[in-house]
Parts: C-alpha cells; sequence; structure tokens
C-alpha cells in the first residue's frame, strides 16, 4: 500500500503542475492516478492534505540530496554550503514547487498555511544551524536575523534572475551573490552587535512547532539504517540507542549520541550514509539541555 500511495502522490504532483491545484478536481485525480474515490479517502482525508504530501515526499528528497553534499566535507567550508543552497534552489524548480507553494499561500484553508509556516521555520532553522557552522557560536545572537535575510535575498533575487533569464541554468551567480552580501552583513552587524530577533526563538517557538515531525522523522531515519543486511548487532544497538536517547530522553546527551554516529559513518556495513548525516543535522538543531 505504502508504494502504491507514493504512486499516487507522484502522478498527483505531475497534474497539479499541469492543471494547477485550485483547478484540479478530487475526480481529476481519480481519473489521472486511476484510483477509486474510496482508495483517495483511504489515503487523503482532503486534496489539500494531498498536496502536503507531495510536498513532504519532495522536501525529504531534497533533504536527503542536499546533506549528502556534507559527507566527507567540512561544516565550516563556505563552498559546500553555496553548494547545498544551490542544490535546493534547482531541486525547486526542477520539481517546480514554487508555482505549487505559491497556490498554498494564497489559499484559505487554514491546515495548508499552518503547513506552509512551519515548511518556512524548517528552512529557517537550517539555515541558522549553517550559518553557526559558518561564522561561529561568537556570532549566535546575529544569526537568526542573518537566515531571515539571507532567504529574503536569496528567494528575490532567483525570482527575479529566473524570470529575466528565463533559465535557472547559471543559478550559481545568484548564490554566490546572496552568500557573499551575506557574509559582509554578518561581519557589520556582529561589529556593530544589533540584533532584531533573539536565537531563543529558534528553542521555544520553532521547536514546539516542529517537534512531532522531527520525532517522525528519527524513526524513519532509523528504521532505514537497521534495513542495512550487514549490520552488526553492536551497530544495531547503536542506532537503538541514538532512537531512545532522542525520542525518550527528556534531556538527549549530545556528546553520547555524536560520537555515536561518529562510529556508525565510520563503518564500512553502512551504505546509507545521508541517512547518518540528517541525523547528526537533527541532533545539531535540537536545543541544547540545561
Amino acid at each position: 500500500m505504502k508504494d502504491r500511495k507514493l504512486h499516487v502522490i507522484h502522478l498527483a504532483h505531475e497534474l497539479f503542475i499541469e492543471k494547477g491545484f485550485q483547478a484540479t478536481s478530487i475526480q481529476d485525480i481519480l481519473s489521472y492516478t486511476g484510483i477509486s474515490k474510496g482508495t483517495f479517502y483511504n489515503y487523503f482525508s482532503s486534496k489539500a492534505e494531498l498536496l502536503m504530501a507531495i510536498f513532504k515526499d519532495s522536501y525529504k528528497l531534497m533533504e536527503k540530496e542536499r546533506d549528502a553534499l556534507l559527507i566527507g566535507k567540512s561544516p565550516q567550508s563556505i563552498d559546500v554550503f553555496k553548494q547545498q543552497v544551490e542544490q535546493q534552489v534547482m531541486f525547486n524548480h526542477k520539481h517546480q514547487l514554487i508555482s505549487l507553494f505559491d497556490e498554498m499561500f494564497i489559499s484559505d484553508d487554514i491546515e495548508l498555511k499552518a503547513f506552509i509556516r512551519k515548511g518556512q521555520l524548517q528552512t529557517i532553522k537550517w539555515i541558522y544551524y549553517r550559518f553557526i557552522d559558518l561564522f561561529g557560536e561568537n556570532r549566535r545572537a546575529y544569526l537568526l536575523d542573518m537566515s531571515i535575510i539571507f532567504l529574503g535575498i536569496l528567494h528575490q533575487l532567483s525570482k527575479y534572475y529566473t524570470e529575466l533569464f528565463q533559465s535557472s541554468v547559471s543559478i550559481t551567480k545568484v548564490v554566490q551573490y546572496s552568500v557573499e552580501r551575506i557574509v559582509e552583513m554578518t561581519n557589520q552587524v556582529a561589529t556593530k552587535e544589533v540584533q532584531l530577533f533573539s536565537p531563543s526563538l529558534i528553542d521555544t517557538e520553532i521547536n514546539d512547532l516542529l517537534g512531532t515531525e522531527t520525532q517522525d522523522e528519527i524513526k524513519y531515519l532509523c528504521e532505514l539504517i537497521l534495513e542495512t543486511e550487514a549490520l552488526t548487532k553492536d551497530e544495531e544497538l547503536l542506532i537503538q540507542f541514538i532512537q531512545d536517547e532522542l525520542l525518550l530522553r527528556k534531556k538527549p546527551r549530545k556528546f553520547l549520541i555524536d560520537s555515536a554516529l561518529e562510529t556508525l559513518k565510520r563503518t564500512d556495513s553502512i551504505y546509507n550514509k545521508s541517512s547518518i548525516i540528517r541525523l547528526q543535522s537533527i541532533v545539531h538543531n535540537t536545543s541544547s539541555p540545561s
């Protein structure tokens, strides 16, 4: 059933791109995917939930590709960060997610609006922690502001660049320019010690909104790694330990989780290293125990 549902998600993605989300009816979806109305409502409670499933599936793939770019590289490398940002922009263009996102944005559906907000906050949070990697803990106080500004610059420049040149092939220039500007701005605000948003928002409001979805992803990633046939008993125990620490312990011991993940990264039996990289990113992005 999981594979069939995923197939429906992929076909519906094609249909929404072709006709637009608002213009597509449930009957259109049934005809295009070849499923019955009963099957549709068994999978999704509404057309809006189907659209959210499309975004979840797309972004799960995008994050996997993005995090894979860090394998064997330094998180402090600004060139790696540029590659990650470019990959994300190109992925959105390739899968035409921007046009679908715009349709979600103008929707009156409350659930869709909440989903959009959560997605925006997830992106801000990822940028924020990558900026800590790049600019250092001593500039943490200014990096939530810089994350929001960077996304605004990148979004607007990407939009007009692709409209003017009818292509996203040279989006490298836009990413390069955006990153260079944010480096300059970060240096400026750090020198002047000016701040608008407190980074504590990352550990309170944003984490509260993202909590449940993050837990689901942790379970999924751990299950994915456990599917590796060549795992030793010790490696299985390490994965179980990581899952228990992140999901069951009120204040996960990050230093122990980091150590376990580094051990798993070095083993030859795990081919899906990107899942480990993603887990490291989640651990890094959770609020520190007090």
